[in-house]
């Protein structure tokens, strides 16, 4: 007898339980998500009131989905600011609305968990069934399975684009790059260099060996990087220090040092055969600082480490130049409101088919020689 239920708090789920079902994504751990509730970066002050879906079997989780009520679009990386203004120009209101997403991450994982398609989609139909007052259901970077399931249930599906790296098997960085178009393997060349001529050299920092001076750092640096950028911040300190307890051994701590004081980092999580790019931050500017710190570094670490891919995060097409691939994303939405789920169709298959082309000019700008196989 299969029964769902809700929580506002992953504390009262057993991490291992939990677990069980992440299909070990690092980003949908227990440790991950937790974390971001008990730091305060999600819960009812930030917008984000968690009511995770889950069932059960008897006392068994077998299924759940990581759901938030959300009073605002921030933190979601699918942009639906113009649904709500054409909610509010109507006189309707568009917040609150249900999220199923890794908060703060563009990242494309599963997001219906459980082992059956049936508990799967009892979970995914406990959403639709929104309560009065909230206007829509949202599935954010869903995989193939989700998608599947949502489609069948007549939600809306939207695309969008990201930039990946794809290991061909490289053995060395220079192997990576000897598949480069001419001017563009003489351009990375050209801004490793710089870095290097300034003096800077760089730490590569996994689990252990990550400490909490170094957290210190890179919250300054993380805060740094939004206050330029006119935000602020999602995640604090306390956020990065509970992951670093909890799950070190899958983050990647890029550090930057001139003449022994570090001057930027980037963090990163890993899992399962993948990189994900997550936050970065500088105290100098250097030429090429960005691209190394960023990327650079992490490419090396996915070559030695043998990681399949590297996903960059959202936005960014300079990642082109420097052997990204451009990857299609999806979401899928429901809106209550027939008449708004009808326009929002419309616009959506207008959109889909800009995404396309899109791609396709995309792939005319890629770093590779013609004769590189595409992934």
């Amino acid at each position: 007898m299969l029964e769902i239920g809700t929580l506002d708090s992953l504390a009262a789920v057993p991490a291992a339980q939990w677990d069980a079902l992440t299909r070990g994504h690092p980003m949908l751990a227990h440790a991950f998500l937790h974390a971001l509730e008990a730091s305060g970066c999600v819960g009812e002050a930030s917008g984000w009131t968690p009511c995770h879906r889950v069932a059960y079997e008897g006392d068994r989780l077998v299924g759940a989905l990581p759901l938030y009520l959300k009073a605002h679009s921030y933190g979601e990386y699918v942009f639906d600011w113009a649904w709500a203004e054409a909610y509010q120009r109507h006189g309707l209101r568009y917040y609150p609305k249900l999220l199923g997403a890794i908060p703060f991450s563009p990242v494309g994982a599963p997001k219906l968990l459980g082992a059956a398609a049936a508990v799967r989609d009892a979970l995914l139909r406990s959403a639709l069934a929104l309560e009065p007052g909230v206007s829509s259901f949202h599935l954010l970077f869903p995989n193939e399975d989700d998608l599947s399931l949502a489609r069948a249930a007549g939600m809306l599906v939207r695309e969008g684009v990201q930039f990946h790296w794809h290991n061909r098997g490289y053995r060395t960085f220079d192997e990576f790059l000897a598949g480069f178009a001419h001017d563009k393997r003489k351009k990375v060349k050209q801004e490793r260099r710089k870095v290097q001529q300034a003096g800077i050299r760089f730490e590569r920092k996994v689990g252990p060996a990550i400490h909490d001076e170094d957290w210190l750092f890179f919250n300054r640096c993380y805060r740094t990087t939004y206050r330029e950028h006119h935000s602020s911040p999602y995640l604090n300190l306390d956020f990065f220090r509970r992951i670093g307890a909890t799950m070190g051994d899958h983050l990647l701590l890029v550090m930057a040092y001139r003449e022994d004081q570090p001057i930027a980092a980037a963090l990163n999580v890993f899992g399962q055969g993948v990189l994900y790019g997550r936050y970065w931050g500088t105290t100098e500017f250097h030429s090429g600082l960005h691209f190394e710190t960023c990327y650079y570094q992490a490419l090396e670490f996915c070559i030695e480490q043998g990681l399949a891919v590297f996903e960059g995060g959202a936005q960014g097409e300079h990642k082109l130049a420097r052997g990204f691939d451009p990857v299609r994303t999806h979401s899928v939405h429901w809106l209550a409101h027939p008449e708004f789920a009808d326009a929002v169709e419309k616009f959506l298959q207008r959109e889909s088919q800009g995404i396309g082309q899109y791609i396709d000019e995309l792939r005319d700008h890629q770093a590779y020689r013609a004769s590189t196989d595409a992934p």
